[in-house]
């Protein structure tokens, strides 16, 4: 039972537990079903001893002898005693039946009724109740006789009290009560009184078909239960808890998820959720190995200038040449600097974004602090203007689900990437539009645009394009423009203006809709 306990097995557990309630029940019906006869019984043996403790009286108090005239005489006396009982015998001392009711006319039951006694052995009465004693039928080939049961009565410890015993026979369930006869402190008989009482086998049986009945239906509720908690709750989450052990071995199988995620309840909810979570997590792993295999590949081509430059600057005597060398060993290391400091930004940034909760934010008051910002050191940016352009009805408040200082990383971002692209003197346009379902925010600047054909690659991580500024630039700052903008679950899109020279970079994020 301990080794089942310990089981992670939730269904094992159920069982065991509705076992042992079944069986404590169990034992709490036989200890009921064994004291309910005794009980019958003995209401039965407390109107038997009122009448046989009556009888003897009346024997007393007439000076009844026992012997067969006056016993007969003295029944058709009293015979309203005994119009209740099957059959009231009296016996002498030598055990000679001296009186019956069946022989005479008391009631019209003792004509209509043939006693067929088998005989069966007589163990030693056992006390029960006081004095109640109950033994069961065994059937033998030879004739019981009512004679038997007051000789063991003679012999028994229990003679000089009421003892009842029952017996069935024939199909019959019998109640017999016996007691001796008194008189001056002598002993001159037995009375023994018996009774058909088919009502206490029915009721027990009643009550055994009750119990059985409700067992039966009492296991089979368990079984439907233990099928449905099985089929429908355990045995997903064991898929679920397979599903994560085959993450872990790196064994990923989709079929585990895939008939759960269809339901609409809690499993197909948690399905969804882990399935997603999966997800996700394989693409975080993924974007981490490509990035680290980016920044190898980046910080090799710095490496192999650096190493080359090393090498011939040992050789060469020229101060000139020896200077150049210097200057491309020093843009080198600043480049290599540039990228590790930049991939280890972006990496902190990364950890603290999944660590952010996003709430509310107006982002109208965020794009003219950081436009503010930039029109500021516009003197140090070649006098670079910007201007913001509110296209809404209330152009004070437009309302996103987002990240404060994460939307003004996005615009910081990309001032600075179209500032280094604009000639002096020139104006960078920011527009907020809020539209329908979505709000816009929309860069443009005057400089010469996007060379590329497909201008996704601008996106890319380390991806720059800049022959006249080589190595300035680390190319992670629109890829983290472009991620910031997918965490927010918008979309960004890159192009050339269609009226004037310049850039346009558009970026949609899903309103948050304010009653």
């Amino acid at each position: 039972m301990s080794f089942i306990l310990k089981s992670p097995s939730i269904l094992k557990k159920f069982l065991l537990i509705n076992l042992v309630i079944f069986i404590i029940i169990g034992l709490f019906t036989i200890f009921y079903l064994r004291g309910i006869q005794p009980s019958l019984i003995k209401n039965k043996s407390i109107n038997h001893v009122k009448i046989v403790s009556n009888t003897i009286d009346h024997i007393n108090r007439l000076n009844i002898n026992f012997e067969k005239k006056e016993i007969n005489t003295f029944l058709l006396s009293i015979r309203f005693l005994f119009q209740n009982l099957d059959r009231v015998q009296f016996f002498d001392n030598e055990l000679q039946l001296i009186g019956d009711t069946d022989t005479l006319d008391l009631d019209p039951r003792s004509f209509s009724r043939n006693i067929v006694i088998t005989e069966q052995a007589i163990d030693s009465p056992k006390k029960k109740d006081g004095n109640i004693i109950n033994s069961d039928d065994q059937k033998d080939n030879n004739k019981f006789k009512i004679r038997n049961i007051v000789k063991d009565y003679k012999n028994s410890k229990n003679f000089g009290k009421s003892i009842t015993l029952a017996k069935q026979y024939n199909n019959n369930f019998n109640v017999f009560t016996i007691k001796n006869v008194l008189k001056n402190g002598e002993n001159i008989g037995y009375i023994i009184i018996s009774e058909s009482s088919n009502e206490i086998r029915t009721a027990i049986d009643e009550r055994k078909n009750f119990i059985l009945r409700t067992v039966f239906i009492a296991g089979l509720v368990l079984f439907v239960f233990s099928f449905v908690l099985n089929k429908y709750f355990l045995k997903p989450i064991k898929n679920l808890v397979d599903y994560t052990k085959s993450m872990k071995e790196k064994e990923i199988s989709y079929h585990h998820l895939k008939n759960f995620i269809k339901r609409k309840d809690e499993i197909g909810q948690l399905s969804n959720s882990l399935n997603e979570m999966t997800e996700e997590l394989y693409k975080r792993v993924n974007i981490a190995e490509t990035f680290s295999t980016d920044l190898v590949h980046e910080i090799r081509n710095p490496l192999a200038s650096l190493k080359s430059a090393s090498e011939i600057i040992g050789e060469t005597e020229d101060s000139k040449k020896r200077l150049k060398l210097i200057k491309i060993i020093s843009h080198d290391v600043e480049r290599i600097e540039r990228l590790i400091t930049d991939y280890s930004q972006m990496l902190k940034d990364e950890a603290t974004l999944s660590r952010e909760k996003m709430k509310k934010i107006n982002i109208v008051p965020i794009a003219r602090s950081v436009v503010d910002d930039f029109n500021n050191i516009s003197d140090s940016k070649n006098n670079v203007k910007v201007k913001l352009n509110i296209a809404s009805s209330n152009q004070s408040e437009i309302f996103i689900l987002g990240l404060e200082n994460r939307i003004e990383q996005i615009l910081a971002n990309l001032l600075d990437n179209s500032i280094s692209f604009s000639p002096p003197n020139s104006e960078i346009i920011v527009s907020i539009i809020k539209e329908k379902s979505n709000v816009k925010m929309i860069v443009e600047d005057q400089g010469f645009g996007f060379k590329e054909k497909d201008t996704n690659k601008i996106f890319d991580r380390f991806y720059s394009n800049r022959p006249e500024k080589f190595g300035e630039h680390s190319g992670l700052g629109l890829n983290i423009v472009r991620n910031l903008v997918e965490v927010h679950g918008g979309s960004i899109i890159a192009s050339n203006r269609t009226s004037g020279k310049g850039a346009k970079v558009d970026i949609n994020f899903p309103q948050l809709l304010v009653n």
